[in-house]
């Protein structure tokens, strides 16, 4: 059942998504930074206090662009209480209103809870975290990724290209990049070109030419021997070459730990650290 509905959530989140992951990004609005999707079941006020921490979270990480709150216990303290800084909210039916089976009740039917947090109050929270917000202008980023999947031939990924599991990694992206507030430009199949040992000087020109600000290039390898996906990321801003790898992890939080990256790098927030996932 979940995995039915996780696909039904992605699409929603994509479409909402689509304005910051296309050929045309627009910059983000204000009030995006401080709004956050998550699924819940029907309306019950336990489920949605439930749902509430982890947009509170994603927040925070957004409108600060240090992804490090996610592991801060203070954080998790304050995600507890996220109702207390909520604006406004509103369900969605994640099943396009069909009619409920019979052994699934309106009360507990999957809705897609969005949430629009206090400006003033979550403001309020990263400065008793010793954050503030990431105020000045995002810088609309290119993906340039080559994917080399499990099996059959290597691609590009872009905004229109067919090869396996390309539409599921075009909408993973996307949610990526709402979720951390990042700009996103993904070029079409017949802008995209190879930026392997590019230097500095032509991977600007690249972003420019493509529609963007900056160019974060990436490889993703599926690796038996890592349980997974292994993603090596390349970012050129503030006059720096910023590198970093994820290994063992689905292609969903390969993309998650690209956009989390890149944010931390342009909010000032330092380096991005390697991951070995667990699993």
């Amino acid at each position: 059942m979940w995995g039915r509905l996780k696909f039904v959530f992605l699409a929603a989140v994509a479409h909402v998504a689509a304005a910051c992951c296309s050929a045309n990004a627009k910059e983000i609005d204000r009030a995006d930074l401080y709004r956050a999707q998550s699924v819940t079941n029907g309306f019950g006020e336990a489920n949605r206090v439930r749902a509430l921490a982890p947009s509170l979270t994603e927040v925070l990480v957004k409108v600060s662009g240090d992804p490090r709150l996610t592991s801060d216990p203070r954080v998790v303290e304050m995600a507890a209480r996220a109702a207390d800084y909520v604006k406004d909210f509103s369900y969605r039916d994640l099943l396009n209103n069909r009619p409920p089976h019979d052994e699934q009740g309106t009360y507990d039917r999957p809705q897609y809870l969005t949430t629009d947090f206090e400006p003033d109050k979550i403001d309020a929270l990263l400065a008793s975290l010793t954050r503030k917000p990431w105020s000045s202008r995002r810088p609309v980023v290119v993906a340039l990724f080559d994917v080399k999947p499990m099996k059959g031939n290597g691609f590009a990924l872009a905004q229109d290209g067919d090869a396996a599991n390309a539409a599921d990694m075009r909408t993973a992206l996307m949610v990526a990049a709402r979720q951390a507030g990042i700009p996103l430009v993904l070029p079409g199949q017949d802008n995209i070109r190879s930026t392997r040992d590019e230097k500095p000087e032509a991977l600007a020109s690249m972003a420019k030419t493509l529609g963007g600000d900056l160019v974060l290039a990436g490889t993703m390898a599926w690796r038996d021997e890592a349980l997974g996906w292994v993603a090596d990321w390349r970012l050129l801003a503030n006059g720096k070459d910023y590198r970093w790898q994820v290994r063992g992890v689905s292609f969903d939080d390969a993309f998650r730990n690209a956009m989390l990256g890149t944010v931390q790098i342009l909010s000032g927030n330092g380096q991005p650290e390697a991951v070995t996932s667990a699993r």
